[in-house]
């Protein structure tokens, strides 16, 4: 049935109810597959350069190729999900991801891996915005900073889990399991989604944007592949990097000035009228290009300083994860309450707080000093990303929010790949400033550190923690900038809840309604 989006109800009403956490549990099942194979390939491809005789160019493809394909197919989520349906479409998401997996699992040879890791990642790139629309229609705006706080939960699980589960398959079993796992889990998912999401309403049929998909799912690849490629050159001067992103920005911004000419555009550019959904997305931006950069740096960190195991470090990140799940919950429901303004803002302070330890390492660094900085983190980001997310999408009508999130997804891959990319380079900058840290380096990405000489090695581990160091500061000075933006993000429920484009029209009390199932 559909109700108002109007002021919250009492009691029970406001809560997540049964049927809403059964959603929930469906998509945070899928979401958790799709994430983890993001980072649960990186601890492989040591394997992978030995079983396939390939080099690390290579089989960092295996990488790149997945999170292309996600690049790729999200702009196309919001439309297909109109035209076919959320669950049509979330089902055959599922299908397409554990296919991808099963093909990975028995791939004979890197090449064959890297196509089947495409067909992972067209299923896998559907799946967390179809997610975020399920999630936000079953819930409706009064619930929906808890919703958010759900979804969170595998974002989370992704960068901390991954290295983790994919160590210990590899340790107990071989490669092959990282990607056979997803088979039953995909099996469960199908089921469960198949008998718990609600069933699809008929939508009025839209002509597709062929001329956006040309423009928009190739520009997206082509620039994510420039940036992605970065880290490989050390600079950004390299044709390699250059041309396809140049390539893929001048077709992105073709279709910008497509989508504001056609009615029905790929992904809708009028939401940006909407004063809410843009400063979440400026501030979204720029909060991605930060954390999501830094947190390649700390497993680097512990594995290359501290010559800790992948799977150690994995498990060192850990207190990250718990202090967000500490917050996340809370944030939720006082998002719903009193508005993402504040939350975030204080969850930015935090963030600021944990990390600035990070910009004075060293070779010896105590532990318990980094662990605790980690776990405040973790407290600022269960405050911060799924607010931040909630200021998007509350004042969508139940129309707009399939492209909604569909364009909070573009905006997180590609925050993400620019954020990882400029950490990498100026990381890698600052260890070839230095020689000590440049051959200490050399010798760990060799494994031939027990060549060197006691000293060598003392002085090589600390240069690269002072490089680590003075990377995490860029990522410090990112992380404040955030607060700017933030800053205009409404800090009231009836702010958060009012469509800033029904002001204009002296309607402000009546917003549009949204589904409830």
């Amino acid at each position: 049935m559909s109700a108002p989006a109007g002021p919250p109800d009492t009691g029970s009403d406001d809560k997540l109810d049964r049927g809403v956490l059964k959603v929930a549990g469906v998509v945070v099942l899928g979401a958790i597959m799709s994430i983890l194979d993001i980072t649960v390939v990186s601890v492989a491809l040591p394997t992978f350069q030995i079983e396939f005789d390939a080099t690390y160019a290579t089989v960092a493809w295996t990488m790149t190729a997945y999170t292309l394909a996600l690049a790729a197919v999200i702009p196309v989520t919001g439309w297909a999900a109109d035209r076919f349906g959320t669950k049509r479409l979330y089902l055959t998401s599922l299908v397409l991801f554990t296919l991808g997996s099963v093909l990975c699992a028995f791939a004979w040879d890197i090449g064959p891996l890297i196509g089947a890791r495409i067909i992972q990642g067209l299923g896998g790139g559907m799946l967390m915005p179809l997610g975020m629309t399920i999630m936000t229609r079953a819930a409706g705006p009064d619930r929906i900073g808890r919703v958010m706080a759900v979804l969170g939960v595998p974002m989370l699980l992704g960068p901390i889990g991954g290295p983790i589960l994919g160590g210990w398959l590899i340790d107990i079993a071989s490669w092959h399991w990282i990607f056979l796992i997803n088979l039953p889990l995909g099996i469960v998912a199908f089921v469960a989604a198949f008998r718990v999401l609600p069933k699809d309403t008929e939508q009025p049929s839209e002509t597709f944007d062929f001329v956006g998909m040309a423009l928009l799912s190739p520009g997206l690849a082509a620039f994510l592949y420039g940036v992605s490629s970065i880290p490989e050159h050390g600079t950004v001067n390299n044709a390699e990097v250059l041309v396809p992103a140049i390539i893929g920005l001048a077709l992105v911004v073709a279709f910008v000035f497509h989508a504001l000419r056609k009615s029905n555009p790929l992904i809708d550019l009028h939401l940006f009228l909407n004063r809410h959904l843009t400063i979440a997305v400026v501030t979204m931006s720029l909060f991605i290009v930060a954390f999501m950069g830094a947190g390649l740096l700390f497993p680097s960190y512990f594995v290359n300083v501290r010559q800790e195991s992948t799977l150690m470090a994995g498990l060192l990140m850990a207190p990250q994860g718990l202090g967000a799940m500490v917050t996340m919950p809370i944030a939720g429901r006082l998002t719903d309450k009193i508005g993402p303004g504040k939350l975030v803002l204080g969850g930015i302070v935090l963030i600021a707080i944990g990390m600035g330890t990070f910009t004075q390492l060293e070779a010896d660094t105590p532990y318990g000093l980094l662990l605790g900085s980690l776990f405040v983190m973790g407290l600022g980001m269960g405050m911060t990303m799924m607010p931040i997310m909630s200021a998007a999408l509350a004042s969508l009508t139940h129309n707009e929010v399939a492209r909604g999130s569909t364009l909070m997804n573009i905006v997180q891959q590609t925050g993400g790949s620019i954020g990882t990319a400029v950490m990498s380079v100026i990381l890698t900058n600052h260890i070839l400033n230095n020689a000590a840290a440049t051959a200490y380096n050399g010798a760990v990405q060799t494994q031939t550190v027990d060549q060197l000489p006691p000293e060598a090695v003392s002085a090589g581990q600390s240069a690269l923690a002072e490089a680590f160091g003075n990377t995490f500061l860029v990522a410090v000075v990112l992380v404040v900038l955030c607060l700017i933006p933030a800053s205009f993000l409404p800090r009231s429920k009836q702010e958060l809840r009012t469509d800033p484009r029904a002001e204009d029209e002296g309607d402000v009390d009546q917003a549009p309604p949204v589904m409830l199932h």
